[in-house]
């Protein structure tokens, strides 16, 4: 089996994509390899931002390293929050104040209700810092006003895919990870990765 290393400290992450990853390689996050240092996400858009940790982890560790860089984009707030999806708030992380300044900033803005929204998931692959592919899955839906659910992370208790009812966090592990955003840049990935084992 093939070393993968995940260039994220984010567990909830962790979890979600070692679900849906293929057979085929043993995944190492960044927890295996303490300490490691924060890594400045500079671009300007979840690609860039992709490609800056997977070219760092895989530079500094050797070997391939995959990174993912996701966010939700808001039609009604031109985009945001986007690339500062974990920090809206301030705080990084923060699910609770980042879903808290969201709702309120949609609130003063009800004649633009409903409010459409996408989820974006970049994924890059690298190897000893060389970029070797980057895919993309969006998921489509709105935001809700009104938080619903106690599963997933982030922005998920009030986010409604299109064509369903129930946020994100009223659906299992199984159901989100048949339809996310994430889900769909790893079928994408998958199709590389087995090229990549079939070489060695």
């Amino acid at each position: 089996m093939t070393d993968l290393v995940l260039a994220t400290k984010n567990s909830h992450k962790v979890h979600e994509i070692a679900a849906i990853l293929p057979p085929g390689c043993r995944l190492r996050t960044l927890a295996d390899f303490p300490p490691m240092e924060d890594i400045p996400e500079t671009g300007r858009s979840f690609t860039e931002n992709a490609a800056i940790k997977a070219k760092f982890v895989s530079a500094k560790l050797g070997g391939w390293a995959l990174a993912d860089d996701s966010g939700l984009c808001v039609e009604a707030l031109s985009g945001m929050p986007g690339v500062l999806s974990a920090r809206y708030s301030g705080m990084h992380g923060d699910d609770v104040g980042n879903n808290c300044k969201l709702m309120h900033e949609l609130s003063v803005l009800p004649a633009l209700a409903p409010y459409k929204a996408r989820f974006v998931c970049s994924l890059c692959l690298a190897k000893d810092g060389v970029v070797q592919g980057s895919f993309e899955g969006c998921l489509d839906g709105e935001i809700i006003l009104s938080p619903r659910g106690v599963y997933g992370f982030g922005y998920d208790p009030i986010f409604v895919p299109e064509g369903h009812s129930r946020t994100l966090a009223e659906m299992s592990a199984g159901e989100k990870n048949s339809l996310s955003h994430r889900a769909r840049a790893l079928e994408q990935f998958a199709t590389a990765w087995q090229k990549v084992c079939q070489r060695r």
